[in-house]
């Protein structure tokens, strides 16, 4: 799988293989690359690699050859991991990972803990980033009081208040109804952007990956 990028990508990933067992390999070789503020889109069925790379990425999982560079550093490769809290990434998941004893503005402020901002600053912050995704009114709910995608909008916001390096999203809108999964892409879509962080997400949906992309 080679999808050409940019001259000067935020992302590289280069000949990178992932084996589980002597009889199961996940990924081949993969080269792509994403470009600063690209939005990128991996398509593909179930089954096909697409999560076990998103998991490489994002240091969970550690690759069985090749390399991966993040902002022109090597985070893995011969003899090279580096930690998920050291890839300046934040990942989005299809079952929102809120705290669940967190109010709202609670989780999106968890984000910033590491940012040196007092306590005031970070709830101004997290409650201006619930606000763009419409949950300023919800910021003092917990999260089992929230439908499914108002926690996921919760968990966006969570994603985007940092403004990460690169943003992670695995397959992220597969749980919510049709309808909910429209009005969720196109607010992905445009407050990624605005982030300006680069970005690469994982679906089947091939509606979807047209609707997000700058590269599929």
């Amino acid at each position: 799988m080679v999808i050409a990028g940019s001259a000067a990508p935020s992302l590289r990933i280069d000949r990178v293989s992932k084996r589980y067992t002597p009889t199961k390999l996940a990924l081949d070789e993969v080269e792509f690359q994403a470009g600063s503020g690209e939005f990128v889109v991996l398509l593909g069925p179930s089954f096909s690699g697409k999560s076990t790379l998103i998991r490489l990425i994002a240091g969970i999982e550690t690759v069985e050859s090749g390399q991966m560079a993040l902002h022109g550093k090597m985070v893995a490769g011969p003899g090279k991991h580096r930690p998920p809290e050291g890839r300046d990434l934040v990942m989005v998941v299809r079952d929102y990972a809120l705290w669940p004893h967190m109010k709202a503005i609670d989780n999106v402020a968890f984000a910033l803990r590491r940012l040196k901002m007092s306590a005031d600053e970070r709830r101004c912050a997290s409650l201006a980033m619930l606000d763009r995704v419409g949950l300023a009114a919800y910021a003092e709910q917990y999260p089992n009081d929230l439908s499914g995608g108002e926690q996921q909008r919760v968990a966006l916001a969570r994603a985007l208040v940092s403004k990460p390096g690169l943003l992670l999203f695995d397959e992220p809108l597969s749980n919510l109804d049709a309808d909910l999964r429209e009005r969720l892409r196109v607010e992905i879509a445009s407050l990624t952007r605005e982030c300006g962080s680069t970005a690469v997400y994982i679906t089947h949906d091939q509606s979807e990956a047209f609707a997000l992309a700058d590269k599929i």
